[in-house]
């Protein structure tokens, strides 16, 4: 009997995914399966459609055409329920400036963990497993020293930290991160990237970025993406043997400039 691997059973699917505002074609008939284990990189230029594609798969903004499956679920059609293995990290800063950092974080656990008291659940086990969520994603962001402090006063590097924390409620088996190193300094970054790694083991992670040495520091898939399309999906060395060049920078322009990249 064959043994089946971490790397055969697929966690999140994208069918044929199209979005469409008008003519403009922002999402254009993607389809990619994301296994256990794999941290895969969404790259390409601004206007490329990745944080469309990642709020779609997220179930935040609804497809025109195609589906996701997360688990073997439709995001279409059980959003409730994919949304709940899934961590996201949108582009952009946190809601709600005006809370403190210990605030946002509690509301959200509230809310993504929904825990009801019960027979079987007491309220002093449900206050015990906040505090525990609440301290456990707090030592991972390594946010301790901020909580105090609103959204609205942080610094660009440590509101997406705040944002990864978010991402991170309940531990879900999928994690969408949208530019997670955007603003953070040099050690900051290698943290964040060690990080997402190091969880990648029993997780499925799909980042977005532009950033070509983030794609090759913690990729173990590249999925590059111009104009709604994927025009390459492959390992590193497969990206360069594709396109014949012998860096991803030299790769990444022929595949989304075309002509103009040899002139």
């Amino acid at each position: 009997m064959k043994q089946i691997k971490k790397t055969d059973i697929y966690s999140l699917k994208v069918a044929d995914l199209k979005k469409t505002y008008g003519e403009i074609k922002a999402v254009n008939g993607v389809s990619f399966d994301a296994h256990i284990g794999e941290v895969i990189t969404l790259l390409g230029p601004n206007g490329a459609g990745k944080s469309t594609l990642m709020n779609i798969m997220a179930g935040y903004l609804a497809a025109t055409s195609g589906d996701v499956f997360i688990n073997g679920k439709s995001v279409a059609e059980s959003d409730l329920q994919t949304k709940k293995d899934v961590g996201f990290l949108p582009e952009g800063s946190p809601l709600y400036g005006d809370m403190t950092v210990r605030m946002f974080l509690k509301y959200f656990i509230e809310l993504k963990l929904n825990l009801c008291e019960s027979e079987v659940l007491s309220n002093r086990q449900i206050q015990q497993t906040y505090r525990d969520e609440f301290e456990r994603i707090v030592s991972v962001a390594k946010i301790e020293n901020v909580l105090p402090q609103k959204i609205e006063t942080l610094s660009k590097g440590y509101a997406r930290r705040v944002g990864f924390a978010v991402s991170l409620i309940g531990d879900p088996p999928i994690l969408l991160l949208d530019e997670p190193t955007d603003g953070l300094d040099p050690n900051q970054k290698e943290h964040m990237r060690a990080l997402i790694k190091n969880m990648s083991t029993n997780k499925t992670i799909l980042i977005s970025t532009h950033l070509l040495d983030e794609a090759e520091t913690i990729s173990s898939r590249i999925i590059l993406m111009n104009l709604g399309k994927i025009v390459a999906n492959g390992s590193l060395k497969e990206i360069l043997s594709q396109t014949k060049k012998k860096t991803l920078a030299d790769a990444f322009k022929i595949l989304t400039c075309g002509d103009l990249a040899d002139e």
